[in-house]
């Protein structure tokens, strides 16, 4: 009997395994997956064939790949958010104000996770999705949702994420703790291309009941989201509409 759950947990990690190798691929063959994970064929055919019970694996002649019914989960979880269909038509009115993409970012397990994105008529594709993780740190709106954290949590975080991932180097822990206050102080935070070359944002972060919730963020190529526009437009956009998001969630949820 006690060999049953340490059993069921290994069964479950090479799931999540196949899972994850399928994750960033078009598809796999059972013998590519097998030579990748190392497994026997047989061990991977059974997973494969569990997954696709479920829905998660589905197959096109001998080729698998991950199924939609990961998009309905997701779907689901996304919707749980506090507030999630006013943070969508934020999101979609800040695209369409600015021209530039738009999203909102939440924490979890100390990444920021991509909860919705739209783009305006001039944005730039920067890699940006629903459900893309990265550290918080190089982030604007990843910066604002740090800032409502205090250091002790802030500090268990880079303990367990590090502070590498900003473009062109990395910051020291008291840089980071010095750029937090900078951003408790004005209410947003710039990202000056510390995560992806070429590329500005500013963020600022959504509360509800004196817990952040997430980040409103707006992004577009450093040579057009410059001077004022960075400094003082867009910032004030983002934090008319965190204003209006924010008296939402409190007088209706």
């Amino acid at each position: 009997m006690e060999n049953t759950p340490k059993s069921v947990a290994k069964t479950t990690e090479t799931s999540l395994q196949i899972v994850e190798v399928l994750r960033g691929t078009d598809g796999m063959t059972i013998a590519e997956l097998s030579e990748h994970i190392e497994l026997a064929p047989s061990t991977v055919h059974r997973h494969l064939t569990t997954l696709k019970k479920h829905g998660y694996v589905v197959h096109d002649g001998d080729v698998y790949a991950l199924g939609l019914q990961f998009l309905t989960v997701g779907g689901q979880i996304q919707r749980r958010v506090t507030a999630y269909p006013m943070i969508k038509e934020k999101v979609d009115a800040l695209a369409d104000e600015t021209g530039e993409r738009a999203q909102f970012l939440v924490e979890e397990n100390g990444e920021r996770v991509y909860l919705y994105t739209e783009v305006g008529q001039s944005a730039v594709q920067t890699g940006a999705h629903v459900g893309k993780r990265g550290p918080l740190h190089t982030s604007a709106a990843g910066k604002a949702i740090l800032s409502n954290y205090d250091r002790d949590r802030v500090e268990s975080i880079i303990d367990a994420r590090g502070l590498d991932g900003v473009h062109g180097g990395s910051v020291t822990r008291e840089e980071l703790f010095e750029e937090l206050e900078r951003v408790r102080d004005r209410g947003y935070a710039f990202n000056r291309q510390e995560t992806t070359a070429g590329v500005h944002a500013v963020g600022a972060p959504v509360t509800a009941d004196g817990e952040v919730i997430g980040a409103l963020s707006v992004a577009g190529p450093a040579s057009r989201i410059t001077d004022d526009r960075f400094t003082e437009v867009l910032p004030e956009r983002i934090l008319g509409a965190v204003n209006e998001l924010e008296l939402y969630i409190e007088h209706s949820v």
